[in-house]
């Protein structure tokens, strides 16, 4: 079993320092929503700052490693409960071990739009660049 890659705890824990710690400073953060990603690491952390507060009961349930990447599945409620939410984190890491990409994938549909709206109206138009 390998150990749990560090952006799992700081996810897990809402340690925003730690995330930031884990993220290559040219991250770039593919969104399940909209079609370009968030390129480098302010955007990308505005955007999972976010996540994290509107994400309830988020936990991982699984976590797979490849030679340089990193597959993590979760589950959360959003809307106050109204619906479970499971998605994918696939991180793809730089030789240091740090996540140059992050691509998220999220399911039902349902519960996908009721993030997207609660995101909106976290972020309005975009993050900053």
């Amino acid at each position: 079993m390998s150990k749990p890659h560090p952006f799992r705890r700081a996810a897990e824990d809402k340690d925003l320092d730690l995330l930031r710690e884990t993220l290559n400073e040219d991250v770039v953060l593919h969104s399940p929503i909209l079609f370009k990603g968030f390129e480098g690491r302010e955007a990308a952390m505005f955007v999972l700052s976010n996540v994290i507060e509107v994400f309830e009961g988020f936990h991982y349930t699984d976590e797979l490693h490849g030679e340089d990447t990193v597959t993590l599945r979760f589950k959360a409620n959003v809307a106050d409960g109204a619906f479970e939410i499971e998605g994918i984190d696939f991180l793809e890491l730089d030789s240091h071990g740090n996540v140059a990409a992050l691509t998220v994938f999220l399911r039902p549909l349902k519960a996908v739009h009721a993030f997207n709206e609660l995101m909106v109206e976290r972020l309005g138009a975009a993050p900053p660049a």
